[in-house]
This record gives structure tokens, sequence and C-alpha cells, in this order.
């Protein structure tokens, strides 16, 4: 194999920190060319589709990519903004902000990049960009709270994959998941408060997770797990009892059973019920995007008023606003333990210094 050369190097510079969050992905544009480029590397992922791969394969290629990508561009276009994808320039304000965060304990020692897994720009790209900017150590986090092998797990097959093409590697830390830390649930759960405040308090609150197929679940996929401890931390945490809010699935895709309930036909059936007031909010969305904007935003709501409901709303996701940003940047800190870096060392230098330390506190003379 022939290796990609090691970054630019020389003995003594400082050892920059790398910082890699990354989202599942977006096409180009909302066009059927772009949808069918897109849909094609996200749906050939063995992590996210698991079926024999030549059956896969004559099904994606002969009947999925010659409907899918044109229905897909149509949906794209209702969301596309002049700045592109939601997903897309949601990610990049959590980066910029992130950075910012970063830059202020660490100063110019922090690179942070952003990356999809599909689509642009890509996971290699991201690390190429960091690797030249200096960066020796690596934090990636994925932005899915929920870990699951289709995101989360697809996500280190492609930095893994990437990584067998280099000669160097950095010093690696990947976090997994964070479907629990005490900040995000308190994060999510003032995201509602405030929402709440302005609109009124619901009949129900609907949770909704996007779905995978229910064989995941029994091959010890923690997906299912860890979106039903979500939302009942964050019931909690807003003093709501089991009769007050619902954790669902949306999503789902092809002809076997997903994991229920399915969140489309539960807002269908809540109206009879006499549940004629939802809100709903997706705790493992990190961004809005096309599924929660149009399936969540504009088509469930049509499915609930259409049912007898009387009000429904969405509540956004966490997007860039500050609250989010402080828990990436505590999540990436959390990563930074045992780790020296440049900016920590020139401080403990210059704490020497001031103590008249001949060594700078490094323990050589």
């Amino acid at each position: 194999m022939k290796y990609k050369g090691s970054p630019k190097f020389s003995h003594g510079q400082k050892d920059k920190l790398g910082v890699l969050i990354t989202n599942l992905g977006t096409p180009d544009a909302p066009t059927t060319p772009k949808l069918r480029t897109y849909l094609r590397q996200f749906l050939s992922d063995p992590r996210v589709v698991e079926v024999p791969r030549l059956i896969w394969w004559m099904i994606l290629n002969l009947i999925i990519l010659r409907i899918r990508p044109r229905r897909s561009a149509a949906a794209y276009r209702t969301v596309w903004t002049e700045r592109g994808s939601p997903l897309l320039y949601h990610t990049a304000d959590q980066a910029a902000g992130l950075k910012a965060r970063l830059q202020q304990s660490y100063g110019e020692d922090v690179e942070v990049a952003f990356a999809m897994r599909y689509g642009n720009p890509s996971i290699a790209s991201g690390l190429q960009d960091l690797f030249d900017a200096g960066a020796r150590k690596l934090v990636v986090l994925p932005l899915y709270p929920q870990y699951s092998a289709a995101t989360t797990g697809s996500t280190f097959d492609a930095i893994a994959d990437d990584f067998k093409t280099r000669r160097w590697l950095p010093d690696f830390r990947f976090i997994t998941h964070y479907h629990d830390h005490p900040q995000f649930i308190k994060t999510v759960a003032e995201r509602i408060r405030q929402f709440w405040q302005q609109h009124g308090q619901p009949d129900k609150l609907i949770l909704s997770y996007h779905g995978v197929p229910l064989k995941y679940l029994h091959k010890g996929d923690p997906y299912h797990c860890e979106c039903h401890k979500t939302s009942r931390l964050i019931a909690a945490e807003l003093g709501l009892d089991k009769s007050q809010y619902m954790t669902t699935f949306q999503s789902r895709f092809g002809r076997e059973e997903w994991l229920q309930p399915y969140t489309d036909e539960t807002l269908k059936g809540l109206p009879e019920q006499g549940v004629k007031s939802v809100h709903v909010v997706c705790p493992g969305f990190s961004s809005d995007c096309l599924e929660t904007i149009e399936e969540i935003g504009e088509e469930n709501r049509e499915y609930f008023m259409e049912a007898g409901g009387q009000d429904y709303h969405y509540i956004p996701a966490l997007n860039a606003q500050d609250d989010h940003v402080d828990l990436l940047y505590t999540l990436v800190t959390n990563e930074l333990s045992g780790w020296r870096l440049a900016h920590d060392e020139a401080e403990r230098a210059q704490r020497a210094k001031e103590l008249g330390d001949p060594d700078g506190g490094t323990g050589q003379a």
C-alpha cells in the first residue's frame, strides 16, 4: 500500500489539538443527480443497510436509485436556503462556535473542523485540514447523542479507513455517545421550557428519534435503550409523568419492521384518544435538517391536524445556540485529561519562571 506522507513536521514544534465534529451528511444541491450521488454513498454503507451485498446492490441500483432521488430532491428543495442545506450550515456554525470557545481556553493551540459521513465536506478532507494545520492530537465528536452502529459506528469506520492510508497517526480519542450526559439533558429540557413559555404546555410531548430496523436491537445495538433513557431523563428534568410524554421513532424505510411506536402512526391516532395538542422534539438530532423541518415540522403536522388535532408545534433542534456549544465544549474538554498541550506547557513554564525554577518546570536542567 502507498501511504500518505506524514504532515509537515519539525522537531520542537508545538503539538496542536485537532477537534473534528461530524454529522450524517447532505447532498451538494437539491437536484436529482446530486441526490443520486448522495443516496448511493449513504445506502451502500453496510452499517446502514445490513442486507447481503449482492441482493442489496440490485435493489439499490435497479429500483431505489431510479425512483427515490427525484422524490428526495423535491423534499430538499422545500428546506434549502441561501446558505445551502440546513444540516450543513448548522454544523458549520457549531464548529465555529466550538472553535471560539476552545480558543478562549487554549489559544491558537486548537483547530476545529467539521465533516459529513456522506457527502461533503468529507471526513477524509476534514482530517487532512486538521493535520495540515498542525494537529497532532485528535478528538472526534460525532453529533449523535445516542449510539448506533449505523451512525456512530459508521463514523468510526470512516475514520479508520482514512487512518489505514496514513503512515503517521495522531493521538486519538473518539466520543461514542452522550445520551445521558447531565448537561445534554438540561440543555434539551431548557429548550423545551423556553418554547413552552411562548406557546404553552401541550397535552402531550412527543420525543421522536430517527428509527432503525428492529433487528438491529435484537443484534445488540444499544440505540433503542439509549433513546428511551434520554426521554426518561428529559421528562424527569421537566417534571413530567408518564402520561404527559411519549417516545416514538420516525423516518422508517422499506417493508421490514422498525423500532416502534412509529411517529406518524402515533400522531394519526392521538386525536381520537382525546389528545388535541402536541409538541414534538427530536433529541437525537443535534441540528435541524430534512427529517426535522419537513418530516416533523410539515408532514407529520398534517397527519395530526387531519386526524382531528387542534394544536401542533415542532420544537427546533439545539443547532448552534450558545448552551449547545457549551455542551460540545464540555464533551471535548472532558477528553483532554492527561494530554499536555502547548498552551498548558507555556502556562507551566510561566508559573515556574515566576517561582524561580531555572528549568521552566520541565524537570530538565
